[in-house]
């Protein structure tokens, strides 16, 4: 099994000669094992233990043997110790996503401190059909069936050639001693479940089971790199600006496809992508959120339907109704919550038209001005017009989407308004050949 591992390692190029690698073991049988052939294998190796305290005795046990074999077999040898369920509590997360984030963070730290080159991990080919199995269960895109990867970044996989049936042999032939993790046999976690229950279940109807998913997912990852290499140009085609154009996602091979690789990173599920794919076709307005309920502290999401778009957004949670701010007489400037410069004219020479400044008649107005967003059953005289237009109508002619709706700022005196920011200004407070005191309110916006 060593000149396997060897073969697998340069085959796969997961770890050069002469290099350091930094080896997690927490004494079981697989990463027992994985030590021991690489330092047969002539590389120079530090252990790297974590102690998660979720099985009590057990957990403290398996510090100590750790501490000792590696004392015994004279290998460098650090440990940790985490609080993981106040970890997974406080980020509202799993206790297995919990211990991973915990592992492999503290594992990169180690691996830049230690200046070490690698961090080897004991995953094998059973761990990679099963994972293959629960994201089949999970629902998942073609990646996720394609196994455990050989090589992430840093992090190495030398035994994903080799079989638990495998392992099992080889430490029993070393002589090589472990711990056992009781919860091993206990089906609580769906990995356990797998392993215990459904993998014996599939081998009764083919006893090389694992071996046929093992090569299938193989051959998967062979075409996931065509179809992601597909995928990515597609996106490219179709995403820019937040925006995903709806025209041209229709003449993609496969505009689902195309979405739930775009959409995934961003914690959309595959039924709320399904969704959107479907809504295609549909009237503009529908909103369609991520799932953020697993992820501490990263943003939610939305996608809304635009006429020719899908409109990428970050959830605004502010209640936009009530952000108000006031201007006092004799502010020159403000830059927050936008950028906006307030000047007087002394000429009408000076004025210069465009959709970021306006310029009204200073004695039409009263201070303080107030920016705030526009609300339902706003209207104005838009410039140029007598009558009255409400703001959701003027909104609707200018095919504003809903996030160009959330984003307008209204600039009012008392309870007129008199700028739809950086878009129109109100008709009654323009200028004219009578105005003697001009002022210009420019947004840079």
């Amino acid at each position: 099994m060593l000149e396997k591992v060897r073969e697998y390692i340069h085959k796969e190029n997961l770890i050069k000669d002469n290099t350091k690698v930094i080896v997690g073991l927490s004494g079981g049988m697989d990463s027992m094992v994985l030590l021991d052939i690489l330092m047969l294998l002539g590389y120079n190796c530090m252990a790297a233990h974590c102690n998660f305290h979720l099985r009590g005795k057990e957990s403290n046990r398996d510090e100590k043997f750790v501490k000792k074999w590696c004392k015994s077999i004279d290998i460098p040898y650090t440990s940790i110790n985490f609080d993981t369920n106040q970890y997974a509590t406080d980020r509202k997360i799993s206790i297995e996503m919990a211990a991973r984030e915990l592992r492999y963070n503290w594992f990169e730290t180690l691996r830049r401190h230690y200046q070490a080159d690698y961090i080897a991990v004991a995953h094998h080919k059973d761990d990679s059909v099963e994972t293959v199995l629960l994201n089949l269960i999970r629902g998942t895109g073609i990646k996720g069936l394609t196994g455990i990867s050989p090589k992430n970044g840093c992090v190495v996989r030398p035994l994903l050639c080799i079989s638990r049936s495998e392992i099992e042999n080889y430490i029993s032939e070393r002589d090589i001693p472990y711990v056992t993790d009781s919860t091993n046999n206990e089906d609580l976690y769906l990995r356990n479940a797998l392993r215990l229950n459904i993998i014996p279940s599939l081998e009764k109807l083919n006893p090389s089971v694992k071996d046929t998913i093992y090569r299938t997912s193989k051959n998967v990852n062979e075409a996931e790199k065509v179809y992601s290499e597909s995928i990515q140009k597609s996106i490219k085609e179709v995403y820019s600006d937040n925006k995903i154009d709806i025209n041209k996602l229709r003449q993609t091979a496969s505009p689902r496809s195309v979405l739930f690789e775009l959409l995934t990173p961003y914690n959309f599920t595959p039924s709320t992508i399904e969704d959107i794919s479907e809504s295609i076709n549909s009237i503009s307005g529908k909103i369609f959120y991520s799932d953020s309920s697993a992820n501490f502290n990263k943003n939610k999401y939305r996608i809304i339907k635009d006429r020719n778009y899908f409109l990428l957004d970050v959830v605004n949670v502010i209640n936009n109704e009530n952000q108000t701010y006031l201007i006092e007489e004799g502010t020159t400037e403000i830059n927050f919550p936008l950028n906006i410069k307030i000047r007087e004219i002394d000429s009408p020479s000076d004025i210069e038209f465009n959709n970021s400044t306006i310029y009204i008649d200073a004695t039409k107005i009263k201070f303080p001005l107030v920016l705030r967003k526009w609300r339902s059953g706003d209207w104005f005289i838009p410039f140029g017009m007598n009558g009255r237009k409400k703001l959701s109508d003027y909104f609707t002619d200018r095919k504003f989407s809903l996030k160009d709706k959330e984003d307008a700022w209204i600039l009012s005196t008392g309870d007129d308004i008199v700028w739809i920011v950086g878009e129109r200004n109100d008709n009654r407070f323009k200028i004219t050949e009578n105005t003697k005191h001009i002022i210009s309110i420019e947004c840079i916006c």
